[in-house]
């Protein structure tokens, strides 16, 4: 009997070795016939799940934010319980902010990852929409953290949260490009104290 395929199981693998590639060797080297000879399929094969390569990258860009934001969720469950402690808050806060961090191998991958296709969207309108979502999802993510902040009354007084979401998104932008481009430069506990030091400026004092 033939073998049965699952579409979507073959479709995430595919997008798997589309980011195995981009990781490796680039994103501009993510063809159809690399990504097919990544996965062990005829070019054939993937083209029977994807329309082309714009489809293709699309799907990977979403799977590359749906890895980042499955470790979020599980801080920020954390953060956002009632029941969380006060003294336990801030703590909580670096830690789900510190997975948008390049701070170990897998996070320093997914980082390049994600500045390798927002830096593509400028020139594919294709992958525009993502980005686009990509960077809402991390503003979100600023501004719920720091409206908890606040709604718990440890929010410094007088802050205008507009204006601090875009300072720590900034932030969270601005380390994640630096250790990215010059990992010899920065290192994890200094993004850890940067991080740390931006955090417990906002922070009433007690």
């Amino acid at each position: 009997m033939p073998k049965i395929v699952d579409p979507a199981e073959r479709r995430q693998a595919v997008a798997d070795a589309v980011l195995r590639v981009a990781a490796r060797d680039g994103l501009e080297h993510a063809s159809l016939r690399n990504v097919a000879e990544e996965a062990g399929l005829a070019v054939g094969s993937v083209r029977h799940y994807f329309a082309g390569g714009p489809e293709l990258m699309v799907f990977a860009m979403q799977e590359l934010a749906r890895r980042i934001d499955a470790r979020i969720r599980a801080h920020a469950g954390a953060l956002l319980d009632p029941a969380t402690a006060a003294g336990d808050r801030p703590a909580r806060t670096e830690a789900l902010l510190a997975e948008v961090l390049p701070l170990d191998a897998l996070r320093r991958e997914e980082s390049a990852l994600w500045l390798a296709f927002v830096t593509a969207a400028r020139t594919r309108p294709d992958l525009r929409p993502r980005a686009a979502e990509m960077q809402a999802g991390l503003d979100d993510l600023v501004r719920r953290v720091l409206e908890e902040t606040a709604r718990s009354g440890a929010l410094a007084p007088g802050l205008d949260l507009a204006v601090e979401t875009r300072r720590l998104s900034a932030l969270l932008d601005g380390l994640t490009l630096q250790a990215v481009q010059h990992p010899d430069l920065i290192n994890p506990d200094e993004l850890r104290t940067v991080l740390r030091r931006h955090l417990d400026s906002l922070t009433a004092p007690r």
